[in-house]
């Protein structure tokens, strides 16, 4: 799966003022991130705000970037939840058409143990039209998928493909790395870690960052893929600061008042989330304008 490799970007769903989608935007933003050198977009991930999306809303999503795209980089889609037979159901009744692969987070709320997520991913993985990406986000989730559950899941399954790992634990990826199979790959959640999870043996990320900053952190990324440590070092510091003022009060508010700010799409989130403070927006446009 040499197409996962590189610079994914968790795309952003932009939204008009009174919350329905801005498909004009949404299309501006697609351009944005293949014209920029990503290597491949992820649709309907926790950054597209996809649990607030209607079943329409995420087709008309789907299909935008599709088109807009021309199958000029591959597309990945997210298709999880917490209840395992809804997930395998619309897997099942997915079309394929466009799509490389699947984003499959672990599930959320119910916190089941390890045994219970192999379970949900072996079902997942039988019902699957298309390889899977595993993906561990403790932080959301409530439950992390150790090392142990994400080995083994990647050596009885052979259409479980990768991992985006988002535990935040270097501990943790460094274990997969060492004893993954041959072609299981590790991809980053984390867009801070990533320069170190790549210099570990890493294969790429699943960026938010590269929303607004597709061209620079696709840089940083390739820099690291080729050992070239010293270019990678260079833009890691410059987007340090910003990246974390991204998340200071969740994501995707953060990354939506920038993408405001470069005139890509408005900042508009929807309930429960809310748009960034007048605090933070100050930040975020003072680093800005520094880059």
């Amino acid at each position: 799966m040499n197409e996962l490799k590189g610079t994914g970007v968790a795309m952003i769903t932009p939204f008009n003022t009174d919350g329905s989608v801005n498909y004009s935007h949404l299309e501006k933003l697609t351009e944005h991130l293949v014209s920029g050198g990503v290597d491949y977009l992820v649709v309907m991930g926790t950054t597209g705000e996809s649990v607030t999306l209607t079943k329409q809303e995420k087709k008309d999503v789907l299909k935008c970037i599709l088109d807009t795209n021309a199958g000029r980089i591959p597309v990945v889609l997210g298709i999880g939840g917490n209840d395992t037979a809804v997930v395998c159901e619309e897997l099942k009744n997915l079309s394929t058409d466009g799509i490389t692969a699947i984003l499959s987070v672990s599930p959320a709320y119910n916190k089941p143990n390890q045994d219970g997520i192999y379970a949900h991913y072996k079902a997942v993985s039988e019902a699957s039209p298309l390889p899977i990406i595993l993906y561990n986000v403790p932080g959301r989730t409530g439950s992390n998928m150790t090392a142990a559950t994400t080995l083994r899941l990647a050596r009885d399954f052979d259409n479980i493909v990768a991992i985006k790992e988002a535990s935040g634990s270097l501990d943790q990826c460094t274990a997969i790395l060492k004893d993954r199979p041959d072609g299981f790959l590790v991809i980053s959640g984390d867009d801070t870690l990533s320069l170190s999870i790549i210099a570990s043996g890493g294969d790429g990320v699943i960026s938010v960052v590269a929303n607004a900053f597709p061209a620079e952190y696709s840089e940083l990324i390739t820099a690291s893929m080729n050992s070239d440590f010293e270019t990678a070092r260079k833009r890691q510091y410059q987007l340090f600061d910003l990246i974390n003022l991204l998340f200071a009060e969740g994501n995707p508010a953060g990354v939506k008042c920038v993408l405001n700010f470069l005139g890509i799409c408005e900042e508009n989130v929807r309930l429960p989330l809310v748009q960034v403070s007048e605090t933070l927006r100050s930040k975020l446009k003072e680093q800005l304008a520094q880059l």
